[in-house]
């Protein structure tokens, strides 16, 4: 009986817990093996790197001897780090405020129409090229010569349009010339004319191939009674030279449109313009005066500006960045237009607002948190721009757009001076955390809500 009750109790009897480890230590193991590659290449390729830039910022050029903050100090005295800081605030505040804007603009009026997303996809498309290329194309863009850079050639042609330049600027008299500088360009006759006279203008310097197209071969004036008659001409033919000097050849082309003065006493009495093929002729009331080629006839012609010298380099530059820059506003910007609530938009309009009331206080408003986003995510990005700035502007002008990232390479690489790019680095890293934890915390607010 006592055996039985014993087997009972020693079947009853709860089996002791087995060793087993962990399920949460387990799963923390596998997540560190995973994360472990991730951060051996962030401490290999960001820790290390600041870490070793902040302490060379420290030491002299050859990296022997202790600098203090010599490096920092260089920082405000160099004159090209200061233009290179000065840059850079022109790059923050303008680069990110012009992308937003128009990444803005191009989202709310791409809204209501058909071709839209075919517009988006064409101004989003720079993106889809690297700052080298672009940098390329910028380059041909502004290049000074209207034949090559588009820049130059939009804008010669809006000048030209209100203000004709020269088809003559390097016109002048040759040999035994009838003329003589009258000061400031222009060129007079050295007699007077009187009525019935016929009167030769040759000049010398424009080659045939650049002659206006209208021009057409030169007529010798032929005298009348009561009027004073001439002829302008280019007295000289490829591949015969001047021919008969002061004297008219049929091989030679007149200058059509060429401007001739009669001047009286220092008055201008009357004007004349040359037809096609040179001739001109005056009324009686040029009688005893003298014919002048004004300067204007020789005006060099306008060859647009000069984008990448030392004034305008910094906005040309700027320009190509939000040229590559816009559509990615435009995107996120979109996206957040196609987040909005459209019942509110309707509301404002049923309470009587205009189109532009509605974007400007409630579209804008709602869309403040995106607008945020882009603007600061821009001004990181132009805080490290180099790639731009280094090809574009060319050597002659590269001091005057200079920004940090470009003088930090410099610095480091051309001058030698690995201390004093080190403590640029550590600058420019100072300057983005604030913006980066601005970012962080205007997030956690958006996701807290």
């Amino acid at each position: 009986m006592a055996a039985d009750t014993a087997a009972g109790s020693a079947k009853t009897a709860p089996a002791a817990p087995r060793s087993r480890k962990s399920v949460t230590g387990t799963r923390r193991t596998v997540a560190a093996l995973f994360l472990l590659p991730a951060l051996v290449l962030l401490g290999a390729l960001v820790v290390y790197p600041i870490g070793y830039s902040v302490i060379r910022s420290f030491y002299d050029q050859s990296g022997d001897s202790f600098a203090g903050f010599d490096n920092y100090q260089a920082l405000f005295t160099d004159d090209g780090i200061r233009t290179a800081l000065k840059n850079n605030i022109l790059w923050v505040v303008f680069a990110p405020t012009v992308a937003t804007a128009l990444g803005l603009i191009f989202a709310v009026l791409t809204e209501r129409v058909r071709w839209g997303t075919a517009f988006k996809l064409v101004v989003f498309m720079p993106m889809a090229i690297s700052m080298l290329a672009a940098g390329i194309i910028f380059r041909l863009v502004y290049d000074q010569d209207p034949d090559k850079g588009v820049a130059n050639a939009v804008w010669v042609g809006v000048h030209d349009t209100f203000a004709q330049s020269s088809a003559f600027p390097k016109a002048h008299p040759g040999r035994e010339s009838p003329l003589e500088p009258a000061g400031g360009g222009a060129f007079v006759t050295k007699d007077t004319v009187s009525a019935g006279d016929t009167v030769t203008l040759p000049l010398v310097g424009v080659p045939p191939d650049v002659m206006p197209d209208d021009a057409k071969p030169a007529a010798a004036p032929k005298p009348e009674d009561d009027r004073i008659t001439g002829s302008t001409w280019q007295d000289f033919t490829r591949g015969k030279g001047v021919g008969a000097l002061n004297q008219v050849d049929s091989s030679e082309l007149g200058y059509a449109g060429m401007r001739i003065e009669a001047v009286k006493d220092g008055e201008v009495v009357e004007t004349a313009t040359a037809a096609a093929d040179g001739t001109f002729s005056f009324s009686s009331k040029a009688d005893g005066a003298r014919l002048r080629l004004p300067a204007g006839n020789f005006k060099a012609p306008y060859n647009g500006l000069d984008w990448l010298g030392p004034s305008l380099v910094t906005p040309a530059v700027i320009g190509s960045y939000i040229w590559m820059w816009a559509g990615f506003a435009m995107v996120l910007i979109a996206a957040g237009l196609a987040g909005m609530p459209r019942e509110l938009l309707e509301a404002a309009r049923v309470d009587g607002a205009n189109e532009w009331q509605v974007f400007r206080r409630v579209t804008v408003p709602l869309l403040a948190p995106v607008l945020a986003v882009v603007t600061v995510t821009l001004m990181i990005n132009v805080l490290k721009v180099f790639d731009l700035v280094f090809i574009i502007a060319p050597g002659s002008s590269q001091d005057d757009a200079n920004v940090l990232a470009l003088e930090l390479y410099r610095k480091g690489f051309s001058e030698d001076q690995p201390g004093v790019a080190s403590a640029i680095a550590v600058f420019l890293l100072l300057l983005v955390i604030p913006v980066m934890w601005f970012n962080v915390r205007r997030l956690r607010r958006e996701v807290r809500r």
